[in-house]
């Protein structure tokens, strides 16, 4: 009888927290209505949606290497597993052929598919949740304009128990609610415009937020303070940081110019950064790039944080100047005070005063190190120098010692790099 009386009142509260996660999901959703068919809007619709999808850099995950453009495929790593792009092109079996504008606007909105599944947040719906329905159908209408390709999406391929709807039905109580789109009347329409492609379809945050342990982006999706990107073995320095990538004291043309060719008087974009620039930024208006450099200019700035960490010791720092001279001195000069054409243009950057060099963790250092560091091909840069990898000329030990030299040298104080670290970090070129 005991445990009778025991039993009612714990699948009550289970029938409770079912109910409450079943609302969670379903908040502020409206019924998609019955008969609702595929439609292929206006050219002017479909010409805006495929400015739109540059912004977003859709096609870089929709795409497989090798592979047909949109027709999904490509392998996002994940610390729970890999998931698999979809199929984007409109063929009624494998891809988008069947989907609605509605069923569009509710994947993009509340990250549900077709069928009703849940959407794992790979597909970075909790940042497109903030673009307008009219964003939204112009996406949806030029998806619809591409030649249908027939290739069946891949299944996911996620550890036990993430690779569960109810798994996925309780991070989604937990960390997402639908977004819209916000104006703050106290700032300029630049700010204003800047703001919702950041934190929309920009989706900057996906890397520039960070993650915590379940994967989820802080401050539901709006932090930029920065984090280790897992998926690709880099970290995406804070845009609130001035030590990291804050750029609240550049002038607005510098950070235009960072955005749409890749360079700027303050450095360079690489790694996945550089990625974003040539499949996306390089691709806007001027009139987005700069409001995109307005708010970015007026993010609030965290104080510096000095290094915890010890300075190499003597004989470390001499082995380190060593491999310097050897290896780099040449482009990066004696001093770290890189090189330039007669006409301003960066050669090697310099590397006294560097924020790549200092920053912390020193994850990107040593990727650049060991993989090389190019910007990307844009207009305003056509042939960009680089950096050739290092990560087969230098053992693990000399790449620590040669990272500890250049966070030691030229007034930089942001102490030594060990072995570990880079046997950690240095990964694959793909990464």
């Amino acid at each position: 009888m005991l445990r009778r009386w025991l039993l009612a009142p714990l699948l009550l509260l289970l029938a409770a927290l079912a109910a409450a996660v079943a609302w969670l999901n379903l908040r502020g959703e409206e019924p998609i209505a019955e008969g609702s068919a595929p439609s292929n809007g206006t050219p002017e619709q479909v010409t805006r949606g495929e400015y739109l999808v540059r912004i977003g850099n859709c096609i870089t995950c929709h795409s497989a290497r090798g592979g047909t453009p949109w027709a999904g495929g490509r392998g996002i790593a994940t610390p729970f597993g890999t998931v698999y792009a979809g199929n984007l092109t409109p063929d009624p079996d494998t891809g988008l052929g069947r989907w609605s504008a509605a069923h569009f606007w509710r994947a993009m909105h509340h990250g549900r598919s077709f069928d009703g599944r849940l959407l794992y947040p790979a597909f970075p719906y909790p940042d497109f949740s903030r673009i307008t329905r009219e964003d939204s159908d112009a996406i949806y209408f030029y998806l619809r304009s591409l030649a249908p390709v027939h290739q069946p999406n891949r299944p996911h391929a996620l550890d036990f128990p993430y690779d569960t709807q109810l798994a996925l039905a309780l991070w989604r109580a937990l960390f997402f609610r639908p977004g819209a789109p916000e104006q703050d009347a106290g700032r300029s329409a630049d700010w204003n415009r800047g703001a919702y492609l950041v934190r929309g379809l920009g989706h900057c945050a996906a890397c520039h937020g960070g993650r915590n342990l379940f994967g989820a982006t802080p401050e539901a999706g709006m932090s930029l303070d920065g984090g280790l990107i897992p998926m690709r073995n880099w970290y995406a320095p804070a845009l609130t940081a001035p030590d990291q990538a804050g750029v609240a004291d550049w002038p607005l043309d510098d950070i235009v110019a960072l955005l749409r060719d890749g360079t700027s008087p303050h450095g360079a974009a690489l790694g996945p950064m550089a990625d974003v620039v040539y499949r996306s930024l390089q691709h806007l208006r001027e009139d987005d790039l700069r409001a995109i450099a307005v708010f970015l200019e007026a993010l609030p700035q965290q104080a510096a944080t000095a290094s915890s960490r010890k300075p190499p010791d003597p004989a470390r720092q001499e082995a380190g100047a060593k491999l310097y001279d050897k290896h780099c001195s040449d482009c990066h000069g004696a001093n770290g005070e890189g090189a330039r054409t007669a006409g301003g243009s960066t050669i090697a950057p310099a590397l006294a005063g560097n924020r790549l060099v200092n920053m912390e963790p020193p994850v990107n250092l040593i990727r650049v190190i060991v993989h090389g560091g190019f910007a990307p091909a844009t207009r305003g840069n056509p042939r960009p120098f680089g950096m050739p990898p290092f990560g087969l000329a230098l053992a693990d030990d000399e790449i620590a010692a040669l990272a500890s030299h250049l966070r030691s040298s030229w007034g930089h104080a942001a102490g030594e790099v060990k072995a570990q670290e880079v046997a950690r970090w240095r990964g694959s070129p793909g990464d």
